[in-house]
């Protein structure tokens, strides 16, 4: 059998008063008892916190100026580095080539891979690069794109 300790009881009844420690409640009463009146988490405050200038490295930056980047798995982490690329940098061309671009983004999601490349703009292959990728002239306006966000912004 569990046995509760005296620090959940006061934290468990703090809770019921709206707060989320001991501390925030006997500090509640404290102020109370000496006539100032304030309201608990009565304001927000709001700040940016400081960029942080990330890296990425593709995977295959063909010399046609076409980035295809290989995912088996596309997890959320790299759906939002892809899409902050994409802002900063609209005139890269990144293309992904899925093991399987009908897979799920997660469990109970209905939206594939595939779905995901159409609704944010991105090209996307199964299993190997298209020749038609492979094939298509350089282009100066991506190479160029490619050549800009190779260099490391000034902090």
């Amino acid at each position: 059998m569990a046995t509760t300790t005296r620090t959940s009881d006061v934290r468990r009844r703090a809770i019921l008063h709206g707060y989320r420690s001991g501390l925030e409640e006997r500090i509640a009463e404290e102020l109370a008892a000496k006539g100032i009146k304030v309201t608990f988490e009565g304001m927000k405050v709001f700040y940016t916190p400081p960029i942080k200038v990330r890296s990425y490295t593709p995977d295959w930056p063909l010399p046609n100026g076409i980035i295809v980047e290989t995912k088996g798995r596309f997890v959320t982490e790299d759906r939002q580095k892809h899409k902050n690329i994409k802002a900063e940098h609209p005139d890269l061309d990144i293309r992904f080539l899925f093991s399987n671009s009908k897979a799920k983004l997660s469990k109970g999601s209905k939206t594939t891979y595939a779905n995901w490349c159409d609704q944010y703009g991105f090209l996307y292959a199964d299993k190997s690069i298209p020749d038609a990728w492979l094939n298509e002239p350089k282009c100066p306006r991506k190479l160029a794109a490619i050549e800009r966000a190779s260099k490391k912004p000034k902090a």
